[in-house]
């Protein structure tokens, strides 16, 4: 059953009103579209709307986490050259053949 709304959305802008690269507003994350029609959307369209932009904002999220653990391993790696931060150890290929636990 579907909840009915007696008020409309508010606009998710939050006064930040600058784009990035893409189009998509620094502050609500919302495309140029998405910005100047607001008013003329339907509430089952402006829902849809909030939706894309918390997933925009996620993915910006983990785009700048993933920037920054990539920023500490290129530390880690000036700062410890003779170490390889990078390196992967597969347990399969590990030799156990002299190892016994007596």
């Amino acid at each position: 059953m579907e909840q009915l709304s007696f008020f409309s959305l508010p606009s998710p802008c939050i006064g930040v009103c600058q784009t990035d690269a893409r189009g998509y507003c620094n502050g609500c994350l919302r495309n140029r579209d998405e910005r100047f029609n607001w008013l003329h959307f339907s509430d089952a369209q402006k829902h849809n709307i909030i939706r894309l932009c918390q997933q925009r904002k996620r993915r910006r999220q983990y785009a700048k986490f993933k920037a920054h653990q990539i920023a500490i391993k290129q530390q880690q790696a000036q700062a410890n050259p003779q170490f390889d931060f990078d390196e992967q150890t597969d347990d399969d290929n590990i030799d156990l053949a002299d190892f016994s636990l007596d």
